[in-house]
């Protein structure tokens, strides 16, 4: 099973080294307005609370906390995954946040803030799941199918890492959201999803044992905040992320998000 200590394993390098920013050497950008767009489906990281109704998570906390320590105004909008990076690329967002990992070819789209998060990816299964344990037995389990949204690192880590290489692989089965596959997923249309550590969490932990995580992780990748090219926010908010290493608080939001949250409690 996925266990507390794999989450805080496969997050080890969630402190990246530190960096000497101190908060009172930051930017300060005047109060000025920065328009913020998220998915709210990425648990623990941005998620709305079943419970609550409220839009929360590790990103909205640090977002508020960069916000404060640079002096803007934080507005926050929602937008679907499969639209995000071409939005912010044309500038109708300032910032992009959803667990976005860090790539060379959506460089040349949008520019990236230094990492602020790394994981780890993994396969999520039915509680019950018996017919395979891992990737290469999945990938031998010839009816298999997985979930995935098109253009995500998800996708390509079934394509290349698990299946054939083939992007047109009818094992695929393409969804526009993340939450769709894993509803897909319960309902048995699809037998795994790939997740990175952070989500995986977050849904074995609300599922009351429907869900469950197998094998070891697939790859490491590092998350970053998008900005449309050229973005003046870079720097700054490079130097708070730093400064939020520094003093602890990513810490913090580690364990208050991937320890102590429990997912529908």
């Amino acid at each position: 099973m996925f266990s507390r200590r794999t989450v805080l394993a496969g997050l080890t390098a969630l402190i990246l080294t530190p960096l000497s920013v101190s908060a009172a050497g930051l930017p300060d950008l005047g109060g000025r307005t920065v328009v913020v767009v998220t998915e709210n489906a990425y648990p623990p990281l941005q998620f709305v609370d079943p419970k609550s109704g409220k839009a929360i998570g590790w990103e909205y906390d640090a977002m508020e906390e960069i916000a404060k320590r640079l002096n803007f105004k934080l507005e926050i909008q929602n937008t679907s995954w499969d639209a995000m990076i071409q939005a912010v690329s044309d500038g109708q967002y300032d910032i992009g946040m959803t667990g976005i990992t860090i790539k060379d070819e959506r460089k040349t789209q949008v520019d990236f803030s230094d990492p602020y998060m790394r994981s780890q990816q993994f396969m999520l299964v039915r509680g019950d799941e018996s017919r395979f344990t891992d990737a290469k037995t999945f990938g031998a389990f010839t009816d298999g199918l997985v979930g995935a949204q098109p253009g995500t690192s998800p996708f390509y880590t079934a394509v290349y890492e698990i299946l054939d290489g083939n992007e047109q692989n009818p094992r695929i089965k393409l969804f526009e959201t993340f939450g769709a596959t894993v509803q897909a997923l319960k309902a048995g249309d699809v037998d795994t999803v790939l997740t990175d550590s952070v989500a995986a969490k977050g849904y074995v932990d609300s599922s009351n044992g429907a869900l469950k995580v197998i094998g070891g992780p697939l790859g490491t990748e590092d998350f970053g905040f998008i900005f449309k090219k050229g973005s003046d926010l870079v720097a700054p908010v490079n130097a708070a992320i730093a400064a939020l290493k520094a003093d602890g608080t990513l810490e913090k939001l580690n364990q208050k998000w991937f320890v102590d949250y429990k997912m529908g409690e």
